[in-house]
């Protein structure tokens, strides 16, 4: 049983709560912490965010040329279009890669 408790503690101790990144007012590089994200679709994103206005919705991001619905349903609960966007904290694996994170529904 006190095996269990020390478990339980230890994986509620690795697991983050991480704000929605809000597309509105996020730079390029909080924007790149976001999956499929990278360079070129962040810099997209603030391109198109600078010609057009902000983003009404979160779906509104699949007017963005290289966004589509398959890249929107990846990150459509770790986006929002209010509040603030806190730092990137991209975790990345010994390797490298992006580790997936359990996403936090804010709209």
């Amino acid at each position: 049983m006190r095996k269990m408790f020390v478990l339980l503690t230890l994986l509620l101790a690795m697991v983050s709560v991480r704000a929605a990144v809000n597309i509105n007012s996020a730079t390029a590089q909080q924007l790149q912490s976001l999956p499929n994200i990278g360079t070129v679709k962040a810099q997209a994103i603030v391109e198109y965010r600078n010609a057009h206005g902000p983003f009404a919705s979160t779906a509104d991001i699949m007017k963005v040329k290289g966004i589509g619905k398959a890249t929107y349903e990846k990150l459509q609960y770790e986006i929002s279009v209010s509040g603030s966007t806190a730092s990137p904290a991209v975790s990345r694996s010994a390797s490298g890669q992006r580790r997936a994170r359990p996403a936090t529904a804010v709209k």
